[in-house]
């Protein structure tokens, strides 16, 4: 009777370890580096891209940084390759940088990626059912914001939110470089 009462009690806590450790598989799948810089470049170009630095002003600085609600550094790098640019650019999620390439070509988002993800929630904002969203937007010029709504993800309302002022500074940016004509 003692026996069966132990095996019991030992089968329980065993279920409750593995219910532990099953829960929290989620949270750590969700990190992760899921494209280097090369490959996204290499997804990007045909051709390797000339690396560029574009330096802000005062003011395009301080358009830049009512867009993402944060300063800037002086300076940030990107690719350009004719009149298509990419950048990779970080934008902090609850607590945590994700890393985000954006592809622009005349004043249209090309293509989207998450290249690194470290937050333990919103990793959905990396899938394609969420990225593609954001191919073919451009920036209203007026307010600097985006020409299309971004439907939201449950659960994701940061990274969703960093996703949105990142691709609105990437689309900023390439508008005031040489990488794209002005619209009309």
């Amino acid at each position: 009777m003692l026996r069966l009462g132990l095996r019991k009690l030992l089968a329980s806590k065993g279920v409750i370890l593995l219910s532990c450790f099953l829960l929290a598989l989620p949270c750590h799948a969700q990190r992760g580096i899921f494209l280097t810089q090369e490959d996204f470049l290499a997804q990007a170009f045909s051709t390797p891209p000339e690396t560029k630095t574009y330096w802000f002003t005062p003011e395009t600085r301080r358009m830049a940084e009512a867009i993402v609600q944060h300063s800037l550094p002086l300076r940030v790098r990107y690719f350009q390759s004719g009149t298509r640019s990419a950048w990779i650019l970080e934008e902090i999620g609850k607590e945590l940088p994700i890393t985000m390439g954006f592809v622009i070509e005349q004043h249209h988002i090309k293509l989207v990626r998450v290249l690194e993800y470290r937050e333990i929630r919103g990793g959905e904002v990396r899938y394609d059912f969420f990225t593609q969203q954001f191919v073919d937007i451009q920036l209203n010029s007026e307010d600097h914001t985006l020409n299309k709504s971004i439907d939201g993800i449950s659960g994701a309302t940061l990274s969703v939110r960093a996703m949105t002022k990142t691709a609105r500074l990437a689309l900023f940016l390439a508008q005031q470089t040489s990488a794209a004509t002005p619209p009309n």
